[in-house]
């Protein structure tokens, strides 16, 4: 049941700054979306704002809505998540994957709302495991087994991108939930190890980088494009014009855009359209060009306060189920904006993941404000109401 008293919990900082990029968003999206080819030039812009007030609705009933509830029909969503990631499967092939379904007005991607609900899922696992049985050896495979069957059935679509999320969701989740720490030191290691042997045979087997997938002499357990986006971050001057084609034209727009940036709308790669898909995956280009290097920082500084709020509210819950639900939801936002932004300027390869909160995509959004929601649900109650 729903008290007022509750909103003297909330977190108003975290909530102003959510505003404050949603707001930013819709600033940088009305400069990226203008020239994109369409009878109407704001038809992204339209669309993001409508996004962002069926979200609104969203956000506000998953705030409203007690969270500890979400414990009893866990394994309910969690075989939810499973039939729909699997339904997805069977779904026509768009853009070369099997992601989205379409529902006429609009194409909803599951592994957008598996995330959620294996943040969910996972928390209540954890949640019940805290004392002695966190110790054992069964709890820390588990563990792998809950996470892993959707992170799977998402990299089966193929969508390496998201399916990365849910390493993040997974580790963020095991070290705050009381996983021992020598576990997870052993566990980063290997993943380390594993991540410099991938490079390693790629170097080798491409010789120093400068082969595509299609000559290799050898065959790795990747998709043709996985491969390329990995060659190409290393040298993306190997294919200019094609596969390279993305990443060089972001390093040139966030490039001149310089301290200040060109100014609102006058991005000369944004605007003439050599940066593709400038208003989803690459909109962090369009705030280096246009806004400059000041532009970028102002916008780091909000996501970090949107973070390390995130955290206060995660260590300040009633119980641990809510600080697990909030260190992973915490976890996907960290992940996909260091992905994201990372992408754009060449540190990290290629994945689709899109900015949250800044790029277009009605999927997208909506789960992001879904995901706030939750996240004040937990904050509204980390209090008990005195009567």
């Amino acid at each position: 049941m729903w008290d007022k008293r509750l909103l003297k919990n909330l977190d108003g900082v975290f909530f102003a700054f959510i505003l404050i990029l949603l707001g930013v968003s819709l600033i940088v999206l009305t400069s990226a979306s203008s020239n994109v080819v369409t009878s109407n030039p704001y038809f992204y812009l339209q669309r993001q704002i409508m996004w962002i007030c069926v979200g609104f609705v969203a956000m506000a009933f998953m705030a409203w809505f007690d969270y500890h509830n979400l414990e009893r029909f866990s394994k309910a969503l969690y075989i939810f998540m499973i039939l729909i990631l699997i339904g997805v499967l069977f779904m026509p092939e768009q853009k070369g994957a099997h992601r989205w379904y379409d529902l006429g007005f609009m194409d909803f991607q599951p592994s957008e709302l598996a995330k959620i609900l294996t943040v969910i899922c996972f928390a209540e696992f954890l949640a019940k495991r805290q004392g002695p049985k966190m110790q054992a050896w069964s709890t820390f495979f588990i563990c792998f087994l809950v996470v892993g069957f959707p992170m799977l059935l998402v990299l089966i679509e193929p969508d390496l991108g998201t399916a990365l999320a849910f390493s993040a969701i997974l580790l963020a989740m095991m070290w705050v939930g009381g996983i021992p720490s020598k576990r997870m030191i052993a566990l980063l290691i290997i993943l380390a190890i594993l991540i410099i042997l991938i490079f390693g045979v790629l170097w080798i087997a491409t010789d120093g980088y400068k082969h595509t997938p299609e000559e290799l002499p050898i065959p790795l357990p990747l998709e043709p494009y996985q491969l390329t986006r990995l060659i190409i971050f290393i040298n993306p001057d190997m294919d200019p014009l094609n596969t390279g084609y993305h990443i060089i034209q972001s390093h040139i727009a966030i490039g001149s855009g310089g301290l200040l940036g060109k100014g609102f709308g006058n991005g000369s790669q944004v605007q003439g359209n050599f940066l593709p898909e400038h208003h989803t995956d690459f909109i962090f280009s369009v705030v280096g060009e246009e806004f400059g290097f000041v532009g970028c920082i102002v916008l780091l500084a909000i996501y970090l306060v949107v973070l390390s709020r995130a955290v206060r509210i995660a260590l300040n819950a009633v119980d641990m189920f809510g600080t697990l639900i909030v260190t992973g939801i915490t976890a996907i936002f960290a992940f996909q904006i260091f992905v994201n932004i990372g992408m754009t300027i060449g540190v990290m390869p290629v994945t689709g993941l899109p900015l949250p909160m800044m790029s277009y995509g009605g999927t997208s959004m909506l789960m992001n404000m879904i995901s706030i929601g939750l996240i004040l649900s937990v904050n509204l109650r980390h209090k008990q109401i005195i009567f």
